[in-house]
């Protein structure tokens, strides 16, 4: 009998993991991920354009990307009718982009095929399958769950074992619900296996609305409300619930920066570090939720140039803040911590609006 691999709670919280490093920050981490919508709802441009985007290392709306070799299964086209899309978005596609409109299916070659092409093409960071339904074969009729976990499984493996993004283009079942992921066609043996799981629905079929649902393991859940541009078509960013829930951790990078600006390293407890960055106890933060928060934010932490490690001594965990030269992955990335609070208020001021109009 294979005994179990276990970890004690106590040694768990003293190792140190590398941070999730995002394909398209806050948005898709490495993982499995679903995209569900209608039918000729908008899917696929979504999908190419994020496939452009992250090959370019460019932003995927206010989210900056992590740039990388990208492979697009479009399994639903033909290469002319890719090129024409291709064209439509950008005169100078990646050749980091590679695409493929037939593969096998998944329990008989498709996965080797996929092997096979990240030996070729080591610097890949995200596949997307367009769509799930042509990669699958007939299953057991009367455990349709046990099917669609079957399928997910083959797939989340592979993108755990080569620590990729691989996004599966889907579609919605006909019958509406309050909750969009309950709309995503088929059991729950689909959503429930996945990292990720993003609803891309309009209100009616003939608006250029629509909203971008978005729920995962490692990712907060945010609403987005998108436009899609007849004339550019790419969806458009129109707002983003979720930057209300950001402001947390954008305040304790501000915090944190400042102090480190005064020297190059500190290492206590993190009520002792509460004390320094919040010594009158006006931020509302306890020491639990300083120390949640910079694990958070470890990746954003280090690309301000600040890097950060968690280790026990004298029965005490100690935070560790170290000032390094800052990462730059991205265009996005050389800015200065602004502090979301004194951002607010100037926003606020009597005079912002012209301020930014005359800007």
């Amino acid at each position: 009998m294979k005994k179990l691999c276990t970890i004690d709670a106590n040694t768990l919280q003293s190792v140190d993991y590398e941070p999730i490093s995002f394909l398209v920050e806050d948005l898709l981490p490495p993982g499995l991920h679903l995209l569900a919508g209608a039918p000729k709802i908008g899917k696929s441009w979504l999908a190419l354009w994020l496939c452009l985007q992250v090959a370019q290392g460019q932003p995927l709306w206010n989210f900056s990307t992590r740039p990388c070799e990208v492979l697009y299964l479009c399994l639903e086209d033909s290469f002319q009718r890719i090129q024409s899309r291709l064209f439509d978005l950008t005169e100078d596609a990646p050749s980091t982009l590679h695409f493929a409109v037939m593969s096998e299916q998944l329990h008989n070659g498709l996965v080797d095929q996929m092997e096979h092409f990240l030996q070729e093409h080591p610097a890949t960071g995200l596949v997307v399958i367009d769509t799930l339904q042509r990669i699958r074969s007939t299953g057991n009729e009367a455990n349709p769950y046990a099917n669609d976990y079957r399928d997910i499984g083959v797939l989340k493996a592979l993108a755990d074992r080569h620590r990729i993004a691989v996004l599966l283009v889907h579609h919605l079942r006909k019958m509406n619900d309050d909750d969009p992921m309950n709309m995503i066609s088929g059991t729950t043996g689909l959503s429930g296996a996945t990292d990720s799981n993003f609803v891309l629905r309009k209100s009616k079929r003939r608006e250029n609305t629509a909203t971008l649902y978005c729920t995962g393991r490692d990712i907060a859940y945010r609403e987005l409300s998108l436009e899609f541009s007849s004339e550019t078509h790419v969806w458009n960013l129109l707002s983003d619930d979720g930057e209300q829930t950001g402001q947390p951790a954008g305040r304790i990078i501000f915090l944190l920066s400042a102090l480190m600006r005064e020297q190059s390293e500190i290492c206590v407890p993190a009520k002792g570090l509460l004390e320094k960055i919040d010594p009158d106890g006006i931020e509302g933060f306890s020491p639990n939720s300083v120390s949640r928060q910079i694990r958070k934010s470890v990746a954003a932490l280090r690309h301000s140039g600040i890097s950060v490690t968690f280790r026990k001594s004298n029965g005490e965990r100690l935070i560790c803040l170290r000032r390094v030269d800052r990462v730059d992955n991205s265009p996005t990335r050389n800015i200065v911590p602004i502090d979301p609070v004194e951002e607010a208020v100037e926003d606020d001021a009597p005079g912002s609006a012209a301020r930014k109009s005359s800007s």
